[in-house]
């Protein structure tokens, strides 16, 4: 067996609603069925998803707040008031100020924007940079991707004089700014149909009721702060995605162009992975090691020159953001195996001076993925007394709902289900994680914290062909709500396997047979090949791509996952080296089994070993613990007996076979009736024969080993066909015939023999069947397989 690395979950499709896909569609079976996980249950709903470029944008009024935000706006413009518009440090917050800035300047506004430093400001609105807006004669403010938790800022906007609007997409807290409008689609009563909009979404509504037409040139700029924001990819956020991406491949803003390039990005083929792996780090990094107000320049640079040594900034910014965020990650890691073991906290809260608070988003969702717990990274600042922080979660823990429970030690936070972000006192850290602890433990089980991959469906091999992903592509761009579909491929038979990579740690597998079959390619996961055996089938998890090579198109898969249902067995006779093969053994549930006390003096690393198991007589052999283990046979049993009690009906997950013996009984030579019937005939004529003097002698005479005539002398006594004085050897008159096979030494040999043949030089099909017929029978894929569904 191998165990997969996450919980697979399949969504199960409704069977009448995928045929009626079908049907209606004429789209392949798969596709159907992914449409059919994602909700669209009617071919209309379908049909406009897969032509997503050709949906509307909602009315922006429809927006509470927005009549009011306009009509204030435009009088601001008309007056020529001098307007702030108050941003964000992230991708989002960078194209949510991009949008507002260039909508008023097209209005002819008189207008600036101002994005508070993270390290010196903190985040969100506050009230030293609303004074220097008062100061600056600014007589209305906004703010896009943020406020909607800044109560305190909004008091004094009005104490100061200016009109305060809100356009925000955070978490609505219970009591909302005192602001002139607050836009933002979940506020409570308001009736826009889509409530999941970025903060860079909300800004281009607000630009589209401010200019009375969809402003498309705007579309890639909300494109990248959309995707990057991780907002679900749905509806206006998936419409905003699709055309923002198209604008994108054929845009001619030169920070775009000069982002692209720096990026090493085919213009032509970027995607929502081109914008949320490349593009978007890029401009999270000004703001998370510096100022952000380079991003915003960049993004609205209307020339080459300026634009390239704006990206050539950034581009820096986010080589030295990587090395930083490696830097703290490692010392992160250490800091919870060291003092935060995973069995005594749910919510990992770790923290030190010195870590950049610019990156400790990033840090955060790394020790989610290496620990998969709920995880707040804080960077200490002991002047101030205060602690910043970012926070990721898992499915299952709701953080803002949960950091709501401790508003009276954070006096600053905000976010989401999934991501949030805040600030304390030091001296409160320990008590945020206890009470974290704690609501963790009421909330999530021990299953909760085992990674889950959720999956789009089963498939098989012969399903997966070129036009089948080909279709698969009409859902794109992908992202939350609409993740890149995952399949399962179950019970594949493996045509072959390897690794590959300089370093070897990359698994190259083709899965199928001559009637169907699909490349496989699984970056990171080459130490799986000593995981799998020669003739197991296996279940892979992945996202399928088309590889073309040669002008040749194929379907493959990029493999994420994998298990196997079935026992396995390892086949490492012969091979001397066992350090070398013995640590391919998952040590935690390894139980490595002898049957000579010799082994052990041959193989002395082992005695320090406490997963061995010494079994000296079938009694030992029936009750040894075999379920679900992996079983090392490292010498060969005494009896067929012996092995057979080992896992008769029993489930063991693994059986690695080495049987090293000092002498191979199938080579050495069973004496037969020919070879007896000379001995006792010598014995008849010579009479009395001294076997420790003359043994020698008569082997070299006829030709035996010394072996030989040792075997027969022992097989005669035990017959009683002769007795054995001091080394004399004469025969017994009168002794009753008797058949050789009832010499225990004589049978014991043949035993030996047999086994050698079908334990030591089988092939490795012959012993599998060998084991495979003693192992209890593995329940069925479906009862295997029920927690993927």
């Amino acid at each position: 067996m191998l165990q997969s690395k996450t919980r697979w979950q399949v969504a199960a499709a409704d069977e009448d609603v995928v045929d009626q896909l079908i049907n209606e569609l004429h789209i392949t079976p798969l596709v159907a069925k992914l449409l059919a996980n994602r909700g669209l249950r009617t071919p209309e709903a379908a049909r406009s998803f897969l032509l997503i470029n050709e949906q509307d944008f909602h009315d922006p009024f429809l927006l509470k707040g927005m009549d009011l935000a306009v009509d204030r706006i435009k009088e601001a413009i008309h007056n020529k008031e001098k307007i702030r518009i108050f941003g964000d440090y992230d991708a989002d917050g960078v194209s949510s100020t991009t949008v507002l800035m260039e909508t008023l300047q097209m209005m002819g506004a008189n207008v600036e924007f101002y994005i508070p430093n993270r390290f010196t400001e903190g985040y969100g609105p506050n009230e030293a940079a609303f004074r220097l807006a008062a100061q600056n004669d600014v007589r209305l403010l906004i703010t896009v991707d943020t406020g909607i938790s800044a109560l305190n800022e909004a008091k004094l906007a009005r104490e100061l004089g200016m009109d305060y609007i809100v356009t925000d997409h955070h978490e609505p807290g219970p009591e909302l700014p005192d602001a002139l409008a607050i836009i933002h689609p979940k506020l409570e009563g308001n009736t826009y149909p889509f409530k999941d909009l970025a903060g860079v979404g909300v800004a281009f509504k607000l630009a589209h009721a401010l200019l009375g037409y969809v402003p498309e040139k705007m579309l890639e700029i909300a494109a990248i702060g959309t995707i990057a924001d991780l907002v679900p990819l749905y509806g206006e956020n998936r419409l905003i995605a699709a055309k923002g991406i198209s604008m994108l491949r054929k845009t001619s803003r030169p920070g775009i162009l000069a982002l692209i390039k720096k990026a090493g990005l085919q213009q032509q083929a970027l995607d929502e992975e081109s914008v949320g792996f490349s593009m978007a780090p890029r401009i999270n990094a000004a703001g998370r090691l510096d100022t952000a107000d380079p991003a915003v320049e960049l993004l609205m640079a209307q020339d080459m020159h300026t634009a390239e040594m704006l990206a050539a900034e950034i581009d820096a910014l986010n080589k030295e953001r990587q090395e930083i965020v490696a830097e703290i990650s490692e010392a992160a890691i250490k800091e919870v195996e060291a003092n935060f073991p995973l069995s005594e906290n749910s919510v990992i809260v770790v923290g030190k001076e010195g870590w950049n608070a610019g990156v400790i988003g990033i840090v955060a969702s790394r020790l989610v993925e290496r620990f998969y717990r709920p995880t707040i990274v804080l960077s200490y600042d002991p002047v101030k007394g205060l602690a910043k922080g970012s926070a990721r979660s898992i499915a299952g823990f709701d953080l803002y709902k949960n950091l709501s429970e401790c508003r009276d030690i954070l006096p600053h936070f905000g976010g989401h289900p999934m991501a949030a972000g805040m600030t304390l006192k030091i001296e409160d850290v320990g008590q945020l994680r206890e009470r974290l602890h704690a609501l963790a433990n009421e909330q999530l089980t021990a299953e909760d914290f085992i990674p889950v991959t959720k999956l789009d469906g089963v498939t098989s091999i012969q399903d997966i062909s070129v036009k089948t992903i080909e279709e698969m592509a009409m859902l794109a761009p992908f992202g939350m709500n609409n993740p890149k579909p995952k399949i399962l491929v179950e019970e594949a038979a493996v045509a072959s396997i390897r690794k590959i990579g300089s370093n070897q740690n990359h698994l190259k597998l083709q899965l199928g047979d001559s009637n169907a079959s699909l490349d496989g390619v699984g970056f990171g996961i080459g130490h799986l090949y000593e995981q799998i055996s020669p003739i197991s089938t296996i279940s892979v998890v992945g996202e399928l791509s088309i590889n073309e090579w040669n002008n040749m198109r194929k379907p493959q898969i990029f493999v994420q996952d994998v298990a196997v249902t079935h026992w396995q067995l390892f086949d490492y006779r012969g091979i001397d080296r066992v350090q070398h093969w013995l640590p391919n053994v998952p040590a935690d549930n390894a139980r490595i089994i002898v049957f000579s006390k010799e082994s052990l003096n041959r193989f002395p690393f082992l005695n320090e070993n406490r997963n061995v198991t010494h079994i000296k007589n079938i009694a030992e052999a029936e009750n040894i613990e075999v379920n679900g283990k992996s079983i090392v046979l490292l010498d060969m049993p005494g009896s067929k007996e012996i092995l057979e009690a080992v896992f008769k009906n029993k489930q063991p997950a693994r059986i690695y076979t080495h049987f090293y013996q000092q002498q191979e009984h199938f080579f050495s030579t069973l004496p037969t009736r020919e070879h007896f019937k000379w001995f006792y005939s010598y014995l008849a004529k010579k009479g009395p024969v001294d076997i420790k003097r003359d043994g020698n002698d008569i082997a070299k005479y006829r030709g035996w080993s010394r072996d030989t005539i040792d075997f027969i002398s022992k097989v005669f006594f035990e017959l009683d066909f002769v007795t054995i004085d001091n080394g004399l050897m004469r025969l017994n008159k009168n002794t009753d015939k008797r058949d050789l096979s009832d010499a225990p030494s004589f049978k014991r040999k043949q035993q030996q023999i047999e086994l050698d043949k079908e334990l030591l030089y089988s092939s490795y099909a012959q012993l599998f069947e060998w084991f495979d017929h003693l192992v209890r029978e593995v329940p069925s894929l479906e009862e295997e397989t029920a927690q993927w569904t």
